[in-house]
């Protein structure tokens, strides 16, 4: 498990040569386990700059009912300053080869990708999302979004994600996504019972596709 001395700000994994694009990782409401470490370096090794921020300080949930607890924790900073530290960390680091940072959430880190591209002080230039559905006003970002859905998904609703999509079309913002058959909730996270190597490798190929061709 990669750990900071900081909580408050992110692992940052390099790439293996020179400068990368920037992408904040941002986890489910399990904490950052390792399925999001070892989704981290496996991006890192396609050439990106990649920061893996802990929204826990370094605790993970074991259960649902865990992750509950630690989602509503009271704690010295809220998520949203920590989130906001790493994206302006990562952006400064001297290996960033773009001034605007990626954002791949899952699950709850999704709901926060999206809560971001609000901020319009923030230099989001690309948002993935593994299944998440959150709408908002999209007018205020021109950040283009990709959204990957389970099959069967009991956190994410046909109504959340069919608002989702129609707030994105209201405001005109370049939206691609992709259903995965046969899939549930957490398909891509490699520590769940619910992994499936299949659909998250085809995923993944696609986010990277997806940050290189957005974040220059």
């Amino acid at each position: 498990m990669l750990e900071s001395a900081d909580k408050s700000l992110p692992v940052v994994i390099g790439p293996p040569k020179g400068k990368g694009p920037p992408v904040l990782l941002l986890h489910s409401w399990w904490g950052l386990t390792q399925s999001f470490t070892d989704y981290a370096w496996n991006l890192a090794r396609q050439g990106f700059l990649v920061g893996c921020v802990d929204l826990y300080g370094g605790r993970v949930a074991e259960t649902e009912a865990d992750a509950r607890v630690l989602r509503r924790a009271r704690r010295r900073q809220p998520m949203y300053r920590t989130i906001v530290r790493a994206i302006e960390a990562l952006v400064a680091d001297p290996r960033a080869s773009s001034r605007h940072v990626g954002l791949v959430g899952f699950s709850m880190g999704g709901h926060w990708a999206v809560w971001l591209t609000q901020r319009p002080e923030l230099p989001v230039g690309a948002v993935v999302l593994y299944y998440a559905a959150r709408s908002t006003d999209f007018s205020l970002t021109a950040t283009p979004f990709l959204a990957h859905f389970a099959d069967r998904d009991p956190f994410v609703s046909a109504s959340a994600r069919r608002n989702m999509e129609l707030a994105l079309a209201k405001a005109g913002r370049r939206y691609l996504a992709f259903d995965y058959p046969g899939t549930g909730h957490w398909f891509a996270e490699s520590a769940s019972d619910a992994f499936d190597v299949k659909a998250a490798d085809l995923a993944f190929d696609r986010t990277v596709a997806f940050m290189g061709a957005n974040l220059r």
